[in-house]
């Protein structure tokens, strides 16, 4: 199954945070979507791995992408080497996405850092000819697949971006999508241990970030990037 893009993440929630919108109004205008999550958050202090598989779940329903997988490498531990490398050539070239959306380069999580670049050598790898590579389900030889861009969203630090997604009319779906997290996120009646992304001064940071990046282009609500190389645009008129 050809996916048109493959948003992937450090951990289960990272897609939904930081471009949750863009992917409901991709899907909404058609487009095929889909989600790797590289691990399953074992590390987390409130949850667990199981609770997370699940809310991953509500979460790809919501935003209704056609497939969710997760790579179960190590939370906090995994490297950027040949062999995790080798196993997203594999998805990469399952999938052929054309857009590959994955973590802020720099980031307060080392995982978020690490999986970016992970991602990111991944995609320019899976283009070389001479890496053989087998579907594992048909254990057929897959082709080699480059992604046409590599796009990185914003996480928790304030990261200027490169360009912004207007998502008005879709910020709604991306917070059902990320409160689907329902062990992770603000709820008073917990009485697991607060982290940084467990008050409610950061869900509604993620909301009044959207509409500050709106306001910055005149729209309602918008999501940023951050780009490897120059976009490009066939004439000056399609930008906004």
């Amino acid at each position: 199954m050809k996916l048109d893009i493959l948003a992937i993440g450090a951990h289960p929630d990272d897609v939904e945070l930081g471009c949750g919108a863009t992917l409901a109004k991709e899907i909404s205008n058609g487009k095929k979507v889909g989600i790797i999550d590289l691990t399953r958050g074992e590390l987390g202090t409130r949850g667990t791995a199981e609770t997370r598989d699940i809310e991953s779940q509500d979460a790809a329903d919501i935003l209704g992408v056609v497939m969710r997988t997760n790579m179960e490498f190590a939370d906090g531990f995994f490297v950027n080497d040949k062999v995790h490398q080798l196993e997203l050539i594999k998805m990469i070239r399952k999938y052929q996405p054309d857009i590959v959306l994955c973590n802020a380069i720099d980031d307060r999580h080392i995982d978020h850092g690490k999986g970016s670049k992970l991602v990111s050598d991944a995609c320019f790898l899976s283009g070389l000819l001479k890496i053989d590579t087998k579907c594992e389900e048909s254990e057929m030889w897959q082709e080699p697949w480059r992604p046409k861009q590599v796009y990185h969203y914003i996480q928790w630090k304030n990261i200027e971006p490169d360009f912004v997604v207007d998502v008005s009319g879709f910020i709604d779906k991306k917070m059902d999508a990320v409160l689907a997290y329902k062990t992770q996120f603000f709820n008073p009646d917990s009485k697991a241990p607060q982290t940084p992304i467990s008050s409610k001064n950061f869900t509604d940071s993620v909301i009044y970030r959207a509409r500050d990046l709106g306001r910055l282009i005149g729209v309602e609500h918008a999501e940023g990037f951050t780009v490897e190389r120059y976009p490009a645009v066939d004439s000056i008129f399609d930008l906004k």
